[in-house]
């Protein structure tokens, strides 16, 4: 009995996540052959990882990457465009003064931002990502907010009508978040959950930066946000094409692109 077959479906579907979210797509054939076990027990793998909503599954390829309907993993958004979201992110703190409030949404965008902050403070920060919370609290001169409610893995952030009702307590003097898509004026995003959470962050805050990278220019996704008007500013990366920030400047926003 060889090791892969010696695997528990747990252990092994564990290993498949680390090898499609470092490669980003995997053949259910590759990964077969790569756990020397069948394909239908592949499959049924896949099944599962699907249904927790780690990764997706078409044509016998499992895939992280995002579609209309699906919004990556956690892990892999995290590993990806990172030059970009750290250029935005860099950028998108020039907004920021001493003594603000500000809102981070859960996006991996927004919370390139929290190495930048520790050259700004005193100021308060809320978010509803975990990841980000951790790394706010090393930072003595930042007091933190957690905009708890549903835990969710997937994302790694708290969402739910109990986010919800924490984020229209409270108000800000700024607010930056992320989403997937942008079509024709509009902002979109996979998960109808995720865009209630993020309909509220807009709302609670005076002014709200919406920052995305480049790849978010070519994408689809399902649910409408808001139309990008509402945003105080775009900030977007060096990689945007002419074309792309020709047809955004089009809707009536201010368009930055972070140098």
């Amino acid at each position: 009995m060889t090791n892969a077959e010696r695997l528990t479906p747990e252990r092994r579907q564990a290993q498949i996540t680390e090898q499609v979210l470092t490669s980003g797509a995997v053949s259910a054939q590759e990964l077969a052959e790569s756990f020397g076990v069948s394909v239908m027990t592949i499959h049924r793998d896949l099944d599962e990882l699907q249904r927790q909503g780690i990764l997706r599954k078409a044509r016998g390829v499992a895939s992280a990457q995002p579609s209309g309907t699906f919004e990556s993993n956690v892990q892999f958004r995290s590993k990806a465009n990172v030059d970009a979201k750290r250029q935005i992110a860099r950028y998108a703190c020039r907004h920021i003064e001493p003594g603000m409030s500000v809102l981070l949404d859960d996006s991996t965008t927004a919370t390139a931002m929290i190495p930048y902050l520790a050259g700004i403070g005193p100021l308060t920060v809320a978010t509803n990502y975990l990841a980000g919370l951790r790394e706010l609290a090393g930072n003595r001169e930042i007091e933190i907010i957690s905009l708890g409610g549903h835990y969710d893995t997937h994302h790694d952030s708290f969402l739910g009508t109990l986010c919800v009702d924490n984020i229209r307590a409270l108000r800000f003097d700024l607010a930056f978040v992320s989403t997937s898509a942008i079509r024709e004026g509009y902002a979109f995003h996979q998960e109808d959950r995720i865009v209630a959470v993020k309909r509220e962050m807009v709302e609670a805050a005076s002014r709200c930066h919406l920052l995305i990278d480049h790849t978010k220019l070519d994408r689809h996704a399902m649910h409408r946000l808001m139309p990008i008007h509402r945003f105080e500013s775009i900030v977007v990366d060096a990689g945007v094409g002419e074309q792309s920030l020709a047809s955004l400047r089009e809707h009536d926003v201010r368009v930055d692109v972070a140098t």
